[in-house]
């Protein structure tokens, strides 16, 4: 997989309310051999509400995913295909890593479905290059291309790319909570 290079202007005020650049720098990918060709790049993420004038310093943000209230910006690379991890691959420590870059993002995920997952939150996604299959349950399929945008409301759901080129994706998700229990 080609690695995109990611660029991340963050603005804050200065103590006197006036704006400026607080940090311009590149964002490296969350890559794994456990996901070959997938990459995810946590831009900002924040798990309470902002207020202003802040001077632009990085909130807290643990979790993967955002609790309620809190909210996560992200871009997502997703590989073609079916792409397996390498037979000689120590899964027990390429999950201790992940779980280490991604805190939580694998418990959110059904071993027994690859791919697919629920989490609590409302998400905007935006398609920026490739394609991709938006798999719902009992097999509600959309295909998805360059400039569609998903309202991903909570419902449980997979990535597939089907194409023959990596897939983009931009994602803010926005912290949600659950009425009734996940199935």
């Amino acid at each position: 997989m080609q690695r995109q290079n990611v660029r991340r202007v963050v603005t804050g005020h200065d103590p006197h309310g006036k704006a400026h650049v607080v940090d311009d720098s590149h964002v490296e990918p969350i890559t794994s051999d456990l996901l070959p060709g997938y990459a995810a790049y946590r831009l900002w993420g924040r798990d309470d509400h902002p207020t202003f004038p802040n001077d632009g310093s990085p909130p807290p943000a643990e979790a993967y995913f955002p609790p309620p209230d809190g909210s996560r910006f992200m871009i997502n690379v997703i590989p073609p295909g079916n792409p397996l991890p390498p037979p000689t691959l120590d899964t027990a420590k390429a999950l201790a890593e992940l779980e280490q870059q991604m805190p939580g993002a694998m418990a959110a995920m059904e071993p027994d479905t690859p791919g697919m997952h629920t989490t609590d939150s409302i998400d905007y996604v935006v398609v920026i290059s490739g394609e991709v299959t938006l798999d719902l349950d009992d097999g509600d399929q959309t295909e998805l291309r360059a400039g569609d945008v998903v309202i991903q409301n909570g419902t449980r759901h997979a990535w597939r790319n089907h194409g023959p080129n990596p897939c983009t994706i931009i994602g803010i998700a926005i912290g949600a909570h659950r009425t009734q229990h996940r199935r």
